[in-house]
């Protein structure tokens, strides 16, 4: 595991416990946004990367209990919040996996979602093309992140670097959506939005 993801991963264990309570408006937002934003079809195989405490699994299956859902992280108490929250899903499924190395076939899945954790992401390039891998050839990919051409995030990325030694960078919309077309991803929609003080986010579908 790269020294970033062992940083990350602890970092999270430490805070697992009180996760959904400390972020929980921030959670509860933008999880809403890309759950409306994204649409998605009650047959369709869900991946959701950096899935956390599985509050996106949770909502998806208030609207839809059949979905067939695999989230993956890197913390392993993250995902035990996340099984003990969906303990009841068998058609949910939680993996410890990097987005460098995601332990499945090529073609396994109708969409991947990943929230809030692009930023974290060491080498964005290569995880683009191993979401690409197991993405079948008519799925689509969503990610939801923050946004640098928001002065609080600029800010935020600015301290970050020197505040958390897991964190990476966030983009500006331009950037990100460069990673993702020399992915040979094809954008379909993107938009960006703030809410609150703070939070400029991004949104990107690619296929």
């Amino acid at each position: 595991m790269a020294m970033n993801e062992t940083l990350i991963r602890e970092q999270y264990d430490q805070m697992a416990d009180v996760y959904d309570q400390r972020w929980n408006n921030y959670i509860a937002k933008t999880l809403s946004f890309l759950k409306n934003w994204t649409q998605i079809s009650p047959e369709a195989a869900v991946l959701d990367i950096g899935c956390g405490t599985g509050e996106f699994e949770r909502l998806l299956l208030t609207e839809n209990p059949q979905q067939v859902i695999t989230g993956v992280d890197i913390s392993e108490k993250m995902l035990l919040m996340a099984k003990q929250k969906c303990r009841t899903y068998p058609n949910v499924s939680f993996r410890r996996a990097s987005v460098l190395a995601l332990p499945f076939a090529d073609n396994s899945f109708d969409v991947v979602v990943s929230a809030s954790a692009f930023h974290y992401f060491d080498d964005p390039t290569l995880a683009l093309k191993e979401i690409k891998r197991v993405l079948k050839p008519k799925g689509r990919v969503i990610i939801l992140d923050w946004c640098k051409d928001y002065l609080l995030c600029r800010i935020c990325d600015f301290v970050l670097k020197f505040l958390d030694p897991a964190y990476r960078q966030c983009y500006t919309q331009k950037e990100f959506h460069r990673l993702l077309i020399s992915a040979q991803f094809e954008l379909r929609r993107t938009t960006k939005f703030r809410f609150g003080v703070v939070w400029g986010m991004m949104i990107a579908e690619a296929a």
